[in-house]
């Protein structure tokens, strides 16, 4: 039921930030369930997530973007133009910081140059403090506020869920006045499909090495329902021949494994018994192929 209540907030809020800075952990300990993959692995989110996080007084729809950074190629360059764009409608920008890294200050610059060329309302948020000792905290917040007139600064452990009540909170705050525009049994705009393959590229990620989980695209092209089972056919799209073979594993073993820890999530998020069947197939230099990457949906 939509609540028209004059003093209820609703807006749209981008997540920002470099490669693995936590932004998808964040979304989806806000949530409190899975929308947006997460690995170890810089660069893991390729499409913009939308996720809706509906309070008594508020609701509140995050924008995960993939990390921004200085882009080669023409999938990176993509996939940085997508989260640049996602933020140009937002009501606020959440800029998160990855204070137990020192490897992003070249992205981070980059966006903060975008952040001057929006000029809109912007929170601070200090990912992974509990990877840091808590007497360097405060040197941190210090300096950040020099960088850019943030209208808070918040440190926070998304993956452990601390000060995450804090920044909901402060968000709230500055949110426009207006009805929800969702229902609130939603929380996300995305399909089972999208998420399905989403699921499989993580598997990907968290179990190849090297090149592998960069040179991989999923497309799902089966989604059937047959008495109480979803069955499931996907392909996992590769640049190279010798790709598929890493993949495959010797004698299937490794595409069993992908199969096998991504059913068990997919039956985890859609409540059904899964039936999942992966096929590889190289689709030559798809990444630099702009008719494949529309195909893909980049």
């Amino acid at each position: 039921m939509m609540n028209n209540s004059k003093k209820f907030k609703c807006g749209f809020v981008g997540i920002v930030g470099a490669p693995n800075a936590g932004k998808s952990t964040l979304l989806n300990k806000i949530l409190g369930q899975k929308i947006a993959i997460t690995t170890k692995k810089p660069q893991t989110t390729r499409n913009r997530i939308l996720g809706i996080a509906n309070n008594p007084d508020s609701q509140i729809i995050f924008l995960d973007t993939p990390g921004i950074h200085k882009a080669k190629g023409l999938l990176n360059r993509k996939i940085v133009a997508q989260a640049v764009q996602a933020v140009k409608d937002v009501d606020l920008i959440i800029f998160m910081k990855d204070v137990s890294s020192r490897k992003n200050k070249e992205a981070e610059e980059i966006i903060i140059k975008q952040l001057f060329l929006e000029n809109k309302d912007v929170i601070l948020v200090l990912n992974k403090i509990d990877l840091i000792k808590k007497p360097a905290i405060l040197p941190i917040i210090e300096q950040s506020r020099g960088m850019f007139n943030f209208k808070t600064v918040i440190p926070v452990s998304a993956k452990k869920g601390l000060q995450i009540n804090e920044l909901l909170l402060e968000t709230e705050k500055i949110l426009p006045v207006g009805p929800q525009l969702f229902p609130n049994d939603v929380f996300t705009d995305v399909s089972e499909r999208f998420l399905v393959q989403e699921l499989i590229r993580e598997k990907i990620f968290r179990l190849t090495g090297m090149e592998i989980p960069y040179s991989t695209a999923v497309t799902v092209d089966a989604f059937n329902n047959k008495k109480k089972v979803l069955h499931i056919h996907a392909t996992i799209h590769v640049n190279r021949k010798s790709q598929k073979g890493i993949i495959l594993g010797k004698k299937g073993a490794m595409i069993r494994k992908i199969g096998e820890k991504a059913r068990i999530d997919i039956e985890k998020m859609t409540g059904s018994k899964v039936f999942l069947e992966l096929f590889v197939r190289v689709t030559k230099d798809w990444m630099k192929n702009e008719r494949h990457l529309t195909e893909f949906g980049y």
